[in-house]
C-alpha cells in the first residue's frame, strides 16, 4: 500500500468524526429543539439524552449495512477503486463543510441530502451526466415539499384536536383526564410500531408484521390503562387550568423527543457514517460490492462525535427551531413531535422520500399556522427554505472543488 493511501485510511477517522459533529451540530438539534424551546427539558440535558439515544439508536437498532454509493447516486460502473476513493472522501468533507456553514448561520438542514448532493457532484466530475442517477434527485427535490407540508398537516391536526377536546372544554384538567390516556396510548402504539416494522429488531427477533402491530397494540393499551391511574391524581378542580395541563403534556413532549432522537440514530446516523466505511475497503483495493458492513466501532465514534456536535454547536439550529419560527408551549411542542414522528414511520414504511430536519420544520410551522398566520415569522422560514434549496448545488460544487484538488495530490 503507498503512502498516498496509507493517509488516506488513517485520515477515515478524522472524517467520520468530523461528519458525525456536524450532523451532531445541526440534524441531532432538530430531534430535542423543541423540549428545549418549550422549557420542557435544558439545553443540557438535551445534549446528553440525544447523544446516548443516538448512540444507541445507531448501534443497536440502525442498519449496520448501507449503499456504498448512498442510495444508488452514483452508478460506479467504470469507476476505478482510486477514483471512487478520492471521490468518497471529497463528497464527505465536501457535506461536512456544508452543514457545518449552515449550523454557523443557525440553519437546520437536511445531513442526508447534503451528502446526496456532494456524491451527485463527484458523480457529474469523474463520470458525466450519465453516471448520476437522476431519478434519486428528483425524489430529494420532491422530498422538499413531501417533507414539510406532511409534517405541518399532522401536527397542525394534532395541535387543533387537543385545543378542540381540552382547551376548549370549561375545565380543560378534566377533559385531559379523558383525552389523555387515548394520546398516550397511541404515542406508545406509533414508537413501539416504528420499532418492529421493518426494522432490523423484528428481524432479530423473527417478528413479523402483523405480530408487530399486535405487539404494538397491547402495549398502547397498558400504557393507556396506567395513563388513566397516573392522570386521576392530578387536581381538576380548578376552571381554565391550563398550566397543569402544559404539564401533562411536558412529559409527553420529552418522551416523543426522545423517541425521534432514537429514530434518527436508527435511521440516519449508520447512512451518514455508512460512507466512510467504504473508504477503507477501497485504500486496501478491495471490491467493496453494492453493500458494506459498518463497523461497530466506527458508529460508537459516529455517536461520540454527535454528542461532541450537540454539545458546542447544537444551541445555534435549536435556538431557530425551537424559538424563532413561532413560539412554542409543551402541547405545541409535542404536537411537533407527533407530527415528525408519524410523518416519518408513515413515509419509511411507504419508501417515500422524507428528511426528518423539513418535517421537523414544517411541522413547527403547522403548529404556528394552527394559532394564525401572524404567529409565524417569515422572514425566518424564508431563509430556512433557501438553505434547503441550496444544499445540492453547493455540496455539489464543494465536492468537485475537493475532487479535483485531491486528484492533483495524489
Amino acid at each position: 500500500m503507498d503512502t498516498s493511501l496509507l493517509l488516506i485510511i488513517t485520515g477515515t477517522g478524522a472524517i467520520a468524526f468530523y461528519m458525525a459533529w456536524s450532523i451532531g451540530a445541526n440534524d441531532v438539534a432538530n430531534s430535542m429543539a423543541t423540549a428545549v424551546g418549550a422549557k420542557a427539558i435544558t439545553f443540557k440535558q438535551a445534549v446528553l439524552i440525544a447523544g446516548v439515544l443516538n448512540l444507541v439508536g445507531a448501534v443497536f437498532v440502525g442498519s449496520h449495512v448501507t449503499d456504498t454509493v448512498r442510495k444508488g447516486i452514483v452508478d460506479v460502473t467504470g469507476l476505478d477503486s482510486h477514483v471512487l476513493l478520492l471521490g468518497f472522501v471529497a463528497s464527505l468533507i465536501a457535506a461536512a463543510i456544508w452543514v457545518t456553514l449552515s449550523t454557523w448561520k443557525e440553519m437546520p438542514i437536511s445531513t442526508t441530502h447534503s451528502i446526496i448532493g456532494a456524491l451527485m457532484g463527484f458523480g457529474l466530475i469523474a463520470g458525466g451526466t450519465s453516471a448520476v442517477i437522476w431519478t434519486k434527485i428528483g425524489s430529494v427535490v420532491a422530498s422538499w415539499v413531501l417533507s414539510p407540508i406532511s409534517g405541518c398537516i399532522i401536527a397542525f391536526i394534532v395541535f387543533k384536536i387537543i385545543v378542540k377536546l381540552i382547551f376548549s372544554k370549561e375545565k380543560p384538567v378534566k377533559s385531559a383526564k379523558i383525552v389523555g390516556p387515548v394520546i398516550i396510548g397511541f404515542t406508545a402504539f406509533l414508537i413501539v410500531s416504528s420499532l418492529f416494522l421493518k426494522t432490523s429488531l423484528s428481524t432479530n427477533l423473527n417478528v413479523s408484521d402483523v405480530e408487530s402491530l399486535m405487539i404494538a397494540g397491547l402495549l398502547s393499551i397498558i400504557v393507556g390503562l396506567i395513563g388513566i391511574i397516573l392522570l386521576r391524581k392530578i387536581d381538576d378542580t380548578k376552571t381554565e387550568d391550563y398550566s397543569t395541563v402544559e404539564g401533562i403534556f411536558r412529559k409527553l413532549q420529552i418522551i416523543t423527543s426522545c423517541y425521534v432522537a432514537f429514530a434518527h440514530g436508527a435511521n440516519d446516523v449508520a447512512n451518514a457514517i455508512g460512507p466512510v466505511a467504504s473508504i477503507i475497503p477501497l485504500a486496501q483495493g478491495m471490491d467493496i460490492g453494492g453493500t458494506v458492513d459498518v463497523p461497530v466501532a466506527l458508529l460508537a465514534l459516529g455517536g461520540f462525535g454527535i454528542a461532541i456536535g450537540c454539545m458546542t454547536w447544537g444551541r445555534r439550529v435549536m435556538r431557530t427551531v425551537g424559538g424563532r419560527i413561532t413560539s412554542l408551549t409543551n402541547t405545541r411542542g409535542f404536537s411537533v413531535d407527533f407530527g415528525a414522528a408519524t410523518t416519518v414511520l408513515i413515509a419509511s414504511k411507504l419508501g417515500m422520500p422524507i428528511s426528518t430536519s423539513h418535517t421537523v420544520v414544517g411541522a413547527v410551522i403547522g403548529v404556528g399556522l394552527a394559532r394564525g398566520l401572524e404567529a409565524i415569522d417569515l422572514s425566518v422560514i424564508k431563509k430556512i427554505i433557501i438553505s434547503w434549496l441550496l444544499t445540492l448545488p453547493v455540496a455539489a460544487g464543494t465536492s468537485i472543488a475537493i475532487f479535483l484538488l485531491l486528484s492533483l495530490i495524489f
